[in-house]
């Protein structure tokens, strides 16, 4: 696999290829792409039923969390032409306690097959509620709806079967491996929590998965000392009355109070009687997509009258690139997405606040994040990267990576010779490391604890990325406490690979 989708990845960059080779070339991707999630789920499955599948404790970033899911989700229902929507009920902690990684795949596997089973058309949704604290542990739910094909009730006590699909017919339409929603359920359990499926044929499917999450005292108040106004008069519209609770919660926990509005044309009078007495309001924050009236209609109505006055925000569920331009010419301050969180609150409001005092330059709105194109030539270009692999195909397609980011590489066919490559060269010679873990004479794990005790100073600093196939927590975990600074699966995803060695170089 790594072979196949490495010379694929390389094969593409060819810019003579012709439309028809191209085409073939992406097949292939996608092909071999869909064998490796097959591989995937079947050693993840084998993992749970030898019971060596384990949890990892770890405190995360909710806020990264749930973008993260959001991007992937996102992207996939505006290829798909669906609508998709992502709320909060109530207030969520900034940080919880447990494996993020796996809980992603939980939900990442639930709207997956939620845009999968939908029509063009349709709508996927994901609503998440804390649901308090008992003992340290936290309850989080998450309710994953959409208008897809649905299901025979029949069918529903099936679902979590390994190998089961409702459909089984050699004209099955959306294929996969019946593995997904069976590993699904045991990393739900594994996380004291439960899955309960709603669904009807021809209507969509409703999943609510609880899980049990630990407790974390940190804020983002420690890592963003940011003030606003407390005195800022603030007006929320949203058609919908839990967004307007949420984002009230979310300035509450800034320490601001804001007033909320439904109707955009109440909106807009009370903004209107504001102005007229005297006291105008100073921030306004708005959704995007209302019946009627959207914000942004909202807000040229504000800015026919206030003299821009009142500083304006955008939140948007949908990709805010499309109307990035008109809003900011219609005379909105910024754009965010929703969910809101009240870092990203925070931090926006007072560029915006800045921005028109005149303090500040012009801040990008923090919006939904699209996947795109990213250049690494200019961190990369001249580096010097040591390669450790034992197999020659996997070598040659790793230095022809490399060699398309014009980065220099050294082959080294096992840890020895890596170790010994590296004693021998002058100081500063290499600027990475790419370390195979398995390989004979001396394993990737070795060699890299043994440069680490080399007596001079870049073995110190050099950084060491492990390339495997074995990609568990414990797999990692080893990388790590042989002194590697990041663990690569393979099949090789280049950008990843780019991503991850500039960002170790900078």
């Amino acid at each position: 696999m790594n072979a196949i989708i490495g010379l694929d990845n390389i094969a593409l960059r060819d810019p003579e290829l012709t439309p028809r080779t191209r085409e073939h070339l992406e097949k292939i991707g996608a092909s071999a792409r869909h064998l490796l999630g097959l591989i995937n789920d079947i050693l993840d499955m084998s993992r749970i039923e030898s019971g060596r599948m384990a949890l990892k404790n770890e405190e995360f970033s909710f806020r990264e969390f749930l973008d993260q899911i959001n991007i992937i989700i996102n992207g996939q229902c505006q290829d798909k032409g669906l609508h998709y929507e992502c709320q909060i009920v109530g207030r969520a902690a900034d940080y919880y306690v447990g494996d993020d990684m796996k809980l992603k795949q939980v939900l990442i596997n639930i709207l997956g097959n939620s845009v999968k089973f939908t029509d063009p058309g349709g709508s996927v949704t994901l609503t998440v509620q804390d649901d308090g604290e008992s003992d340290g542990r936290k309850t989080l739910r998450f309710r994953m709806q959409d208008t897809g094909a649905g299901m025979d009730k029949e069918f529903i006590p099936k679902i979590f079967d390994a190998f089961s699909q409702e459909d089984t017919t050699t004209t099955n339409r959306y294929g996969g491996s019946g593995l997904g929603m069976a590993i699904t359920k045991n990393f739900v359990e594994m996380m004291g929590g439960s899955i309960q499926v709603e669904s009807e044929k021809g209507v969509g499917s409703t999943f609510t998965v609880t899980v049990q999450l630990g407790a974390s005292q940190r804020s983002f108040r420690e890592a963003e000392p940011i003030s606003l106004p407390k005195d800022l008069r603030i007006l929320v519209v949203d058609d919908d009355e839990i967004a307007c609770e949420h984002i009230s919660l979310v300035l509450d926990a800034l320490g601001l109070r804001a007033d909320t509005e439904t109707d955009p044309q109440k909106a807009l009078a009370q903004l209107r009687q504001a102005h007229e007495s005297g006291k105008p309001c100073g921030l306004l924050l708005t959704d995007y997509k209302m019946p009627e009236m959207n914000g942004l209609d909202l807000i040229r109505a504000l800015r026919s009258f206030d003299g821009g006055e009142t500083a304006a925000i955008i939140l948007t569920g949908y990709n805010w690139d499309i109307i990035e331009d008109e809003a900011l010419e219609g005379g909105a301050d910024g754009i965010l997405a929703k969910p809101l969180f009240p870092e990203v609150l925070q931090r926006e409001v007072r560029a915006v606040l800045d921005r028109r005092g005149g303090t500040a330059d012009p801040v990008t709105p923090v919006p939904i994040p699209a996947a795109d194109e990213t250049s690494f030539s200019a961190a990369l270009a001249g580096k010097r990267v040591l390669m450790a692999e034992d197999v020659e195909q996997n070598a040659e397609i790793l230095a022809d990576l490399l060699e398309l980011e014009d980065m220099l590489s050294e082959h080294a066919r096992n840890g020895q010779e890596a170790v010994d490559m590296f004693a021998a060269s002058p100081e500063g010679w290499y600027d990475v490391i790419l370390m195979d873990v398995r390989m004979p004479v001396m394993d990737g794990l070795t060699a890299a604890a043994t440069i680490r005790a080399l007596d001079r100073p870049d073995a110190e600093t050099v950084p060491i990325i492990a390339m495997t196939a074995n990609v568990f927590d414990e797999d990692v975990a080893r990388s790590l406490e042989a002194g590697m600074n990041a663990h690569l699966g393979k099949p090789v995803e280049p950008e990843r690979l780019y991503d991850t060695i500039a960002k170790h170089l900078a």
